[in-house]
């Protein structure tokens, strides 16, 4: 979302003075237990306000899209697909590292998936045909995956891959309907925010807590066959949802609404004001290779390694995530008013700092220092995923300052495809790095040599930094010329466009 995950969280279970909401019901008369009856039943009475201004079937969708599908999907197939490409398909890290990045690519192209949402209704609907599609991808790829005994790499991939453009296709309709709803309901947006956000954090938070269990139980193949019920639950979404449908569309128009927003782009991507933050974060981005297959395999492969279990390395990112969700409280309540450069020039560099911990594990250092590994590594993934989500904060904010008025959602959402792009480049390099390196199933030997290297990479973005402007995010960036130019454009259809987020890639790979 344009809003970030960090917006507003207090908002959950407060009073809603704009929506008239009463809770002094929940009061004892005495004022006996009134802190514990509010914390347990302020959540409902918020749920139940939202579903009764909104409709239910909307507030089901963004539970299941961000709760079910992202969260704790994403995070039992993060957890899967590393045993399942590591003991199944028996691929090597460096080559596992390059098809995660394959596996993105249906979120490179999500202003596409935007686009088609907005400008080619289905049997006159916007939204329900396109959550249909979501959850049909999902299942047939989860299943495929689950019953195969065998199956080919190439074919794995391409299921991988569907499932994945499931996914993405679900969180652009579902960010559509949450833009549509902000401008019919503009009291109730940051609500609104706040339960994507919330939604994500707990699914995700509790996804890793039982995916090692899960892939210890059932096995990677296994988790892929649970997994088909959140693509259900999906489909079921495009089902009931609450949708005015729109009979004899002019289909013959929607060739020149897409120019029309293409050209629009493109006049804005044009000006330095906007290529040049877009150079920086592209960079930013590219620049902190992805070796994570690298680690995964000593965590859990090498001789002198920890040699975690699958219950291990779900909880150590299940702690990851609770710190990636510190950072983003710690941006909003204290860092969210600093300079773009300011801020942005201190997370890179602890960015790049954090990623000494790796290479004091590897190097058995907190061995020396009778650190256990498993402690250390809680700490190390904590830190690195709170300074990840820090450093990626900023620049979702500085994106959002970057869109003209009549067009915000598309130009986001094309902002957060070259970020993807930026990530996509970050995990080829990496595992292009450890290729070169020699990092193996059984050889770790030179994987201390690829951390230095990620971390010295990691730092060098600073020296692009004179791209980035010394605004702070309560000052325009985009020039008049721009501003002016969108003010007077038609912006009735580009208000719907969806507004686009990267909850699944917000936690930076390591």
């Amino acid at each position: 979302m344009v809003e970030e995950e960090d917006l507003e969280l207090e908002s959950f279970g407060n009073n809603n003075n704009n929506n008239n909401i009463d809770h002094k019901n929940l009061v004892d008369k005495n004022g006996v237990g009134k802190g514990c009856r509010e914390c347990c039943l302020g959540p409902v009475v918020w749920f139940r306000m939202l579903a009764s201004e909104m409709h239910w079937s909307f507030v089901l969708g963004v539970v299941v899209v961000y709760g079910i599908s992202q969260g704790l999907g994403g995070a039992l197939a993060r957890v899967g697909t590393e045993y399942y490409m590591k003991d199944v398909q028996k691929v090597q890290p460096s080559e596992a590292q390059i098809y995660a990045g394959i596996t993105s690519i249906p979120w490179i192209v999500k202003p596409l998936w935007g686009l088609l949402t907005d400008v080619l209704p289905i049997f006159g609907y916007r939204r329900r045909p396109y959550f249909l599609l979501a959850g049909s991808l999902g299942v047939i790829s989860m299943l495929m995956l689950a019953v195969h005994e065998k199956l080919h790499l190439v074919l794995a991939l391409l299921f991988l891959t569907a499932g994945s453009a499931g996914v993405a296709i679900a969180d652009v309709t579902i960010d559509a309907c949450v833009a549509q709803n902000s401008i019919s309901h503009p009291s109730l947006a940051a609500d609104m925010q706040s339960l994507c956000a919330l939604s994500s954090s707990i699914g995700a938070l509790v996804g890793f807590s039982i995916s090692g269990i899960f892939v210890h139980l059932i096995g990677p193949k296994g988790v892929y066959g649970l997994l088909t019920i959140p693509a259900g639950l999906v489909f079921t979404v495009g089902i009931v949802l609450n949708e005015p449908h729109t009979p004899n569309f002019p289909y013959n128009q929607v060739s020149q609404k897409f120019f029309n927003a293409g050209s629009a782009m493109w006049t804005t991507l044009k000006s330095p004001s906007v290529w040049r933050p877009c150079l920086y974060m592209y960079s930013s981005l590219a620049l902190s290779l992805n070796i994570l297959e690298g680690m995964f395999y000593w965590y859990t492969d090498a001789k002198d390694g920890p040699s975690f279990s699958q219950e291990n390395v779900g909880f150590i990112f299940s702690i990851g995530s609770v710190g990636a969700l510190l950072g983003a409280l710690l941006y909003q309540n204290v860092l969210k008013d600093h300079p773009f450069r300011d801020l942005l020039f201190w997370t890179q560099l602890l960015y790049g700092l954090s990623g000494m911990l790796d290479l004091m594990l590897v190097l058995r250092m907190n061995l020396k220092f009778s650190i256990p590994d498993y402690f250390f590594v809680v700490i190390d993934e904590s830190v690195s995923q709170m300074i990840g989500r820090l450093k990626w904060m900023p620049l979702l904010v500085l994106s959002s300052k970057l869109c003209p008025s009549g067009i915000e959602g598309t130009f986001f959402a094309l902002l957060m495809s070259i970020d993807n792009v930026g990530i996509l480049s970050a995990s080829w390099g990496g595992g292009l790095l450890l290729h070169v390196l020699k990092v193996t199933r059984t050889q770790f030997d030179n994987l201390w040599l690829a951390i230095l290297i990620r971390n010295i990479l990691r730092i060098s973005p600073l020296g692009l930094l004179f791209l980035v402007p010394r605004a702070d995010p309560n000052s325009s960036i985009l020039p008049t010329e721009i501003l002016s130019t969108e003010e007077e454009t038609d912006t009735q259809e580009a208000k719907n466009v969806e507004l686009v987020s990267l909850v699944n890639n917000v936690d930076n790979p390591r």
